[in-house]
């Protein structure tokens, strides 16, 4: 189901994806509004899933983790349970942070953040022993050009 938004959420949003820690005033000033009625759309666009959660974005480098990969997987294995055992697997492991299914010949993409090749392999091995898969395919990112822009909401 889509949420109809009118151009005040939008812009709501739209600030809200740039910086959610900043102020109600700050984000009301920014979009022209009074800071009671953003706050109460805030809480609608949660109420009804708009808003998934509110989270800090970490520094991958700043951290440690400075290879990201991304693993394509095949598999020739399409049964109910070795999709639950896959599923499992992938959410045991927080170097996983984005996992999708997709269409065409690569049946699974990951994008996984590591401190190094070692530890990739090691991530490797750990997946590999708890599920059987066809082929993976690891490539290794050199540069991050874009990063969470968030989605456009045309205004």
């Amino acid at each position: 189901m889509t949420v109809r938004l009118d151009v005040v959420d939008r812009k709501i949003l739209s600030e809200l994806q740039k910086d959610a820690s900043r102020s109600l005033d700050d984000i009301a000033k920014t979009i022209g509004a009074s800071k009671t009625p953003v706050w109460n759309r805030i809480k609608k666009l949660r109420e009804t899933g708009v808003i998934k959660r509110t989270t800090v974005e970490l520094d991958p480098e700043a951290l440690g983790f400075e290879a990201c990969f991304f693993v394509l997987i095949r598999t020739s294995e399409h049964e109910a349970d070795w999709q639950d055992r896959f599923l499992t697997a992938l959410q045991n492991r927080p170097e996983v942070l984005e996992a999708h299914r997709l269409a065409g010949e690569i049946d699974y993409i990951l994008k996984v953040i590591v401190p190094n090749a070692r530890a990739y392999d090691k991530f490797y091995q750990a997946l590999i022993s708890e599920v059987r898969v066809f082929n993976v395919t690891a490539l290794l990112s050199m540069e991050e050009l874009k990063s969470g822009g968030g989605l456009s909401l045309e205004l």
